[in-house]
């Protein structure tokens, strides 16, 4: 498992390799020009001259990725073409941990809720309410992220007025209680991005669970356990749940992707100022390093989230960690 592990790490790199060049090749080649970017307003040809000499933007594309990637191992991640003055790094790790916050709520719920919700799909199974329940959870999963925020934003914060249209003000919010005693509760602008970003993620474990737990329901020791008498809630928190726990592991790097997948739209609609909506700004903008650090990030959590999905999936089913201890 050791020697498993070490390959996979030594693999990291690789890929960061891949995707940080075929990203820094794909900006330098599609629409629009660094310079102009950088340049601003001036479009005087010695400016323009001086900007693209001043970033190496004269030189060839390898020659000016080796000089990018050997800025990156010691930490330096370029400068904002727009925001000047500051540096890609400072601009990015503040909204990391604003969109780690968010994500690690996000994907605590999306368990929390689809796990629970996955066993009674399983126990309604062949009956007059399986179709609904099975007919709710393709629909609501297909619902995109952009159409899920405008009706919620009219409903709650238009005309109902109970929650704010946007913003951030951290997870938890204090809320006095007779003038003394301060009570931590959840901030009211996390109910709206939490919806968007939950609802397709704890609709897909539910399903997931609901297909393994109807398996694991026909297993001859679940169906032991059910003739000694256990009652239906001991079965399935006992014996069923555990073992339709195991393909969930698997999906958690893809639910950490839908997540982030989400960030894009539900940062940048909701007006959190997250790394989601810093992408989407520098995409839009062309801003080229910021596009490039983001990608990198990106690419390095999904490894690592999957890696260690996998490392857990090993610890739970000793024939995985046998089967990637023989490779």
């Amino acid at each position: 498992m050791a020697t498993y592990v070490i390959r996979r790490l030594l693999w990291l790199p690789v890929l960061l390799l891949i995707v940080s060049f075929s990203t820094f090749t794909l900006a330098r080649y599609g629409p629009g020009d660094p310079v102009s970017v950088a340049a601003g307003q001036s479009r005087d040809p010695a400016v323009l001259a001086q900007v693209r000499a001043s970033r190496g933007l004269d030189q060839p594309i390898p020659q000016q990725y080796m000089r990018w990637l050997n800025r990156a191992v010691r930490g330096d991640l370029g400068e904002s073409y727009l925001q000047r003055g500051y540096s890609v790094s400072e601009l990015i790790f503040p909204k990391m941990w604003i969109s780690a916050q968010l994500g690690l709520v996000a994907l605590i719920i999306v368990f929390a809720v689809g796990i629970p919700l996955g066993l009674l799909a399983a126990r309604l199974a062949g009956t007059w309410a399986d179709p609904a329940i099975i007919g709710s959870l393709l629909f609501l999963q297909a619902i995109p992220v952009l159409v899920i925020i405008p009706p919620l934003i009219w409903l709650f914060a238009v005309k109902l007025q109970v929650l704010p249209a946007g913003g951030w003000d951290g997870i938890f919010a204090l809320y006095w209680i007779g003038g003394v005693l301060a009570v931590p509760l959840p901030n009211p602008h996390l109910y709206i991005p939490l919806v968007a970003f939950t609802l397709p993620g704890f609709v897909g474990v539910a399903r997931l669970i609901r297909i393994t737990a109807l398996e694991v329901n026909l297993e001859d020791y679940v169906r032991t356990a059910r003739s000694k008498g256990l009652s239906e809630a001991a079965v399935q928190f006992r014996h069923v749940l555990p073992n339709a726990l195991l393909p969930l592991v698997t999906v958690v790097g893809f639910a950490l992707a839908g997540i982030i997948e989400g960030a894009f739209f539900v940062e940048t609609l909701m007006g959190i100022n997250g790394i989601g909506r810093l992408t989407f700004e520098a995409v839009t903008s062309r801003d080229y390093d910021l596009i490039l650090a983001t990608t990198v990030i990106f690419a390095a959590a999904f490894v690592i989230c999957n890696l260690i999905a996998e490392l857990v999936y090993g610890v739970v089913d000793p024939r995985v960690r046998l089967g990637a201890s023989r490779r």
